[in-house]
């Protein structure tokens, strides 16, 4: 019985974490592609990309630039260091971002992969909260098929890191 309850607890967060990357038009990325929970014995391991934790609680900007992104946390904030850019090099590709010269021949990518670098460094990244409102209505989704001391249970073992999150 718990371990059915804990199945369909994570099949429904996956579920219900992936439409909210959709809703927010983030979605059918690395990280919608790579979302999974596992049950194993009376535990949910969920597991999805590394920088999850930034996506779902977004990261303050160091300012400087036009106004900053809605950032709900004081946890992760760009300081001195620029995110990467070629990290951008996909995502720009797949949005159909391609710098173009005065011809309008196809010119080199980096100008404006740094450009969105710089951008991203200065506004930051909007708090989204795909995973942790997924989590919550999952959770509450339980109720009338778990007792309320199980559930309460539940919530108190919630551990969230950055490698995956698990309810023992």
């Amino acid at each position: 019985m718990l371990e059915k309850s804990l199945q369909r607890l994570g099949d429904d967060v996956i579920r219900i974490a992936s439409a909210n990357l959709k809703r927010l038009k983030k979605g059918g990325g690395e990280l919608d592609k790579t979302m999974k929970a596992d049950v194993k014995g009376d535990s949910i391991i969920f597991t999805m990309a590394e920088y999850w934790e930034f996506v779902d609680a977004g990261v303050k900007g160091a300012g400087g630039g036009k106004s900053l992104r809605k950032v709900t946390n004081n946890k992760f904030k760009y300081t001195d260091k620029k995110p990467p850019f070629m990290a951008f090099n996909g995502w720009s590709i797949k949005k159909k971002i391609a710098p173009r010269n005065k011809k309008g021949q196809f010119t080199s990518r980096k100008s404006i992969l740094y450009a969105i670098a710089t951008s991203v460094f200065q506004r930051g990244i909007a708090t989204t909260h795909f995973f942790t409102d997924a989590l919550d209505e999952g959770v509450l989704g339980l109720e009338g098929y778990v007792s309320d001391e199980v559930l309460l249970g539940l919530i108190d073992k919630i551990s969230l890191n950055n490698d995956n999150i698990t309810i023992q």
